[in-house]
């Protein structure tokens, strides 16, 4: 009977105790989650499909900034309900708002996606991602459910992703394409530009009458040139065996030099023509020039047959008036005689004040006219003669011989008495700079001269100017040696007045500078002292021996001050400088024993019983001082830093894909606490 009761009580405690594990067996409470984006505690995934789901979630939080995180457990408890349940499990894990939790309950039949309120999913986005997975929570296809709601997280089950990216994708290739066609059509007309442009400069140059034309252009403009040239060329040939004939080759000597040389520079275009049509391949800039270079040279064809027609026209001219044209000339040639009387009373006269060396240009001037006057003789009464005879091409030659031979003897007078002005002119100059340099030489003599330097120059120009003068004031003189050596004495005194201006004017800056500096370190000294003696309780060795220093530097520029301004303005700087250096390190022991002063606080006279807060570098002051130094510098004085409450921290806390570090991004006050969830 008692076997059978204790029998009884087992049966009995064995029920209860299984009625009160049996539940703890499948219901779960809110839990830690696993590493990486899925924990499942159910044990309803293989390791194939986990590993896929890991993937699929690795990829939303690469493609958009969204992260889902999975749990897969029995049943929800503590608390029951999904939505508290998967909201308190994302608040213990701290997840921030970019990042979501798909709570199942698998025997619970039951899920729900956590959200932060402020998270970037909507609500209804939430409730239409819970709808479209479940069918798959109803077939059990727990891989295939998650895998859906990242599809849908990233938009249209991924297409919207994908067309997105094939839209940017396509763009960029239109855009390619439209640059590479828009790059071609200008490279392929650059090229034809070029090609039509050949060696032509890219932009005009004004001094190039030639860099407006294209290749082609230039190479019809030589081609037309040489035409027009090699026909005048005959044209004048022709006509210079007519005037051969008439006035006889002598008068047209001339002219058959012109055409002669006309006939050259021909020549030398036929050549260059010639290289062009060769099968010889020139350059594109080869061709230009030698286009060009045809070109000028008719230009030049042209300009020397122009010349020589208009002569030509001068000459029928002299051969239609012949009788009236000598009579013109023999006018001219008695207008000369009075002239050559004079000439070499001229050139004697300058002989007479000018040495001959300056006269040497037209020394036989008069005896070169006078030759000219008796051709001009000979020709004129040649030209009456063959007036005479008839040959009035003669005549004309001869008449314009006679022409230019008392052209010729009127111009050698005239160089004579132009000398003469010209030598005058000279002399003018040189008794101006005489002038000058006397003035010079006063200058520098009233400039300081301590090396001697300017008293040489001083010297050797006032024994150019007494040489100059004396030569200037004598016979045989030579106005333009004259004013040469006066020029060069002028330069090198202006310039040594120049360099000794300019070292007057910097002593004088230099005294000027000295002065005040003198004056700024003496005033700087004696604040310095008067600082360091009603302080010098407080103030160190260092600030003492630079106010020491700069007291002997100051006397050592003293002592300079006479001798040598410039070394004595850097000692008085220097003596500044420590001045100032002995104030600054004088204040910051001042201020290194007398730290900030503060009201104590505490009222009465101090913690001390000292003076007011105000006062002096007592030891109550030093030590208060201390004190309120080391607080305010952070020493012993403590503090915490406050650890957020909320579920979610700005930078650390809870897990993510990788296992632990919780989401960054805005701090959230919790989850949305929406109506949601799904059973299935």
């Amino acid at each position: 009977m008692k076997t059978r009761l204790l029998g009884a009580a087992a049966l009995a405690t064995a029920a209860l105790l299984g009625a009160l594990v049996a539940p703890a067996a499948y219901a779960t409470d809110p839990i830690t989650l696993d590493p990486g984006y899925v924990t499942d505690d159910a044990g309803v995934l293989n390791p194939t499909e986990k590993q896929a789901v890991e993937d699929r979630l690795d990829t939303l939080s690469d493609a958009v900034s969204i992260e889902l995180f999975v749990v897969f457990v029995d049943d929800f408890t503590s608390p029951s309900d999904s939505a508290g349940w998967a909201d308190a499990v994302a608040e213990a894990n701290n997840l921030g708002s970019e990042q979501y939790l798909l709570a199942v309950a698998v025997d619970g039949r039951s899920y729900y996606i956590s959200a932060a309120a402020d998270g970037p999913l909507s609500d209804a986005k939430l409730d239409d991602i819970e709808d479209s997975i479940l069918p798959q929570m109803r077939d059990s296809d727990w891989s295939g459910a998650v895998i859906l709601a990242a599809d849908e997280m990233q938009g249209d089950g991924g297409a919207g992703a994908l067309r997105a990216t094939l839209i940017v994708v396509g763009v960029i290739v239109a855009g390619l394409l439209v640059w590479l066609v828009i790059a071609l059509i200008v490279r392929s007309r650059r090229k034809a530009a070029v090609r039509a442009r050949g060696a032509m400069p890219e932009r005009p140059d004004p001094n190039d009458p030639f860099s407006t034309l294209t290749d082609e252009q230039v190479q019809t403009q030589a081609g037309a040139a040489l035409v027009q040239a090699d026909d005048a060329i005959t044209s004048s040939r022709e006509e210079l065996g007519f005037a051969v004939a008439q006035f006889g080759e002598e008068a047209t000597s001339e002219f058959s030099g012109a055409v002669e040389t006309a006939k050259a520079k021909m020549s030398e275009a036929f050549d260059l023509k010639q290289k062009l049509d060769d099968e010889i391949e020139d350059t594109v800039h080869d061709r230009r020039d030698w286009h060009i270079r045809i070109i000028r040279l008719c230009d030049e064809i042209d300009d020397v047959l122009d010349a020589n027609t208009e002569a030509f026209d001068a000459l029928r001219k002299l051969e239609q008036n012949a009788p009236q044209e000598l009579d013109r000339v023999r006018a001219e040639r008695a207008a000369l005689d009075p002239v050559l009387a004079d000439a070499s009373a001229a050139l004697a006269g300058l002989a007479g004040t000018y040495d001959r060396s300056a006269l040497v240009t037209v020394a036989d001037n008069p005896a070169q006219a006078a030759e000219r006057a008796a051709l001009a003789d000979r020709s004129i009464a040649g030209a009456a003669q063959a007036i005479t005879a008839g040959r009035t091409g003669e005549a004309a030659f001869a008449i314009r011989t006679a022409e230019q031979s008392v052209a010729q003897s009127a111009q050698l007078v005239k160089a004579i008495t132009d000398l003469g002005s010209e030598l005058g002119g000279i002399e003018s100059q040189a008794q101006a700079l005489v002038a000058e340099l006397q003035g010079d030489i006063a200058t520098a003599q009233g400039i300081p001269d301590a090396s001697g330097t300017i008293g040489g120059i001083v010297s050797a120009t006032a024994a150019q100017l007494q040489a100059a003068q004396a030569e200037l004031s004598g016979t045989a003189r030579s106005p333009q040696r004259v004013l040469d050596a006066l020029t060069a004495a002028n330069t090198q005194i202006d310039a040594a007045i120049a360099q000794g201006t300019e070292a007057v004017e910097r002593t004088r800056r230099t005294a000027h500078m000295l002065d005040q500096t003198l004056a700024q370190a003496e005033s700087e000294i004696r604040a310095a002292r008067e600082y360091i003696e009603t302080r010098r309780g407080t103030v160190g060795s260092t600030a003492r021996t630079r106010l020491s220093q700069a007291q002997s530097t100051l006397t050592q520029a003293l002592d300079l001050r006479s001798s040598n301004a410039e070394a004595a303005l850097t000692e008085a700087g220097r003596a500044l400088d420590l001045a100032r250096q002995a104030t600054s390190s004088a204040q910051a022991d001042v201020s290194a024993m007398n730290p900030n002063r503060y009201d104590d606080g505490w009222g009465g006279g101090g913690i001390f019983g000292g003076g007011s807060s105000g006062g002096g570098s007592g030891l109550g002051g030093d030590i208060l001082g201390g004190i309120i130094g080391g607080l305010l510098s952070g020493g012993g004085g403590g503090g915490s830093t406050r650890r957020s409450s909320s579920w979610r921290s700005s930078g650390g806390g809870g897990f993510r894909s990788s296992g632990f570090g919780g989401g960054g991004g805005s701090r959230s006050s919790g989850r949305s606490g929406r109506s949601g969830g799904r059973r299935f």
